[in-house]
């Protein structure tokens, strides 16, 4: 692969701003019980908190109490239950499709939450609007300012919507797109590419381990301090593949690098080969579980020296 002779201006925006650790925008899909109407309904009114949260539908209607069941029935979701229920489109013993999406649109703590609303306000109008019905609710009781956004997964003109990794990066850039377009500085790039290489928790394992009540987190931590108390630390399967991209990230950089030296960009050059050095090892996730486990006993080592009994 040859290096690139001239970045554009929109590729040197996205290099400065990734270089710069602008904050990083987050674009979930929740899978959970989106072929189920009944717990559609439900989620509907979750996310709404009963009756205490104002959604927003596409037309810009306020949706106020436990409107959950009542949405869904105006969306004619019902009706497409019914045509799942046929038996024609689950045929061979797939699961039915999916009646909605859930999306969950958010930003890091300290974000306006009032611009990361309008900012999915101004996505989905522009995404979605004349095509697929759909309701969203900002939340603002976690440090992360979010928003639930629940999207008919079948258009008014009867195309299926499907969620792809394609389409999640384009509507996280999207997402960021319209976030600095009402002035708030946000980025939507690979986590590889960043030089990080922890991945994601699931949304329920996330939420349960914040709570410190999950039984995944809790699973992989005793095995590890297990092994670690045989000095005896298994290789993650896929530690090899997080080197072998680390490479080619590192690969993509160069040239980055030298595209941007061969138009003169020098400054900007100099500060990817710093981004680029102070990347981190890339490490699976039980490797980040025993760092910690280890962290954790040299932290009361030094506190009981501290705090003789």
């Amino acid at each position: 692969m040859r290096p690139l002779d001239r970045l554009t201006p929109t590729q040197l925006e996205q290099v400065r701003r990734t270089v710069q650790r602008v904050p990083e925008v987050v674009v979930k899909v929740l899978p959970r019980d989106s072929n189920d109407l009944k717990a559609a309904g439900r989620h509907l009114d979750y996310v709404g908190r009963y009756g205490e949260l104002e959604l927003e539908g596409e037309d810009g209607e306020r949706l106020q109490g436990r409107i959950g069941n009542a949405l869904l029935e105006d969306w004619d979701l019902d009706l497409d239950d019914v045509r799942r229920q046929s038996g024609l489109t689950a045929a061979n013993g797939r699961k039915p499709p999916k009646l909605i999406h859930k999306l969950m649109l958010s930003m890091p703590p300290g974000t306006p939450p009032d611009k990361v609303l309008g900012a999915v306000r101004n996505f989905a109008r522009e995404r979605f609007a004349l095509q697929h019905r759909y309701a969203f609710v900002l939340h603002t009781d976690e440090p992360h300012p979010h928003v639930h956004l629940v999207l008919k997964a079948v258009s008014e003109q009867g195309v299926r919507i499907n969620i792809g990794k394609s389409t999640l990066r384009h509507w996280r850039s999207e997402f960021a797109r319209h976030l600095r377009l009402l002035g708030v500085a946000a980025n939507a790039t690979e986590r590889a590419v960043r030089g990080e290489s922890r991945s994601a928790k699931k949304d329920g394992i996330y939420r349960a381990s914040q709570r410190g009540d999950s039984t995944y987190m809790r699973a992989q931590t005793e095995a590890v301090a297990s092994e670690l108390l045989k000095s005896d630390i298994r290789v993650d399967p896929g530690k090899h593949q997080l080197v072998e991209t680390r490479k080619q990230v590192v690969r993509g950089w160069s040239y980055v690098t030298s595209a941007l030296e061969h138009g003169g960009q020098h400054r900007l050059a100099d500060e990817v080969r710093r981004f680029v050095a102070a990347m981190d090892l890339p490490r699976a996730n039980r490797e980040f579980i025993a760092a910690e486990l280890v962290r954790g006993i040299h932290v009361r080592r030094e506190l009981s020296r501290g705090h003789p009994r």
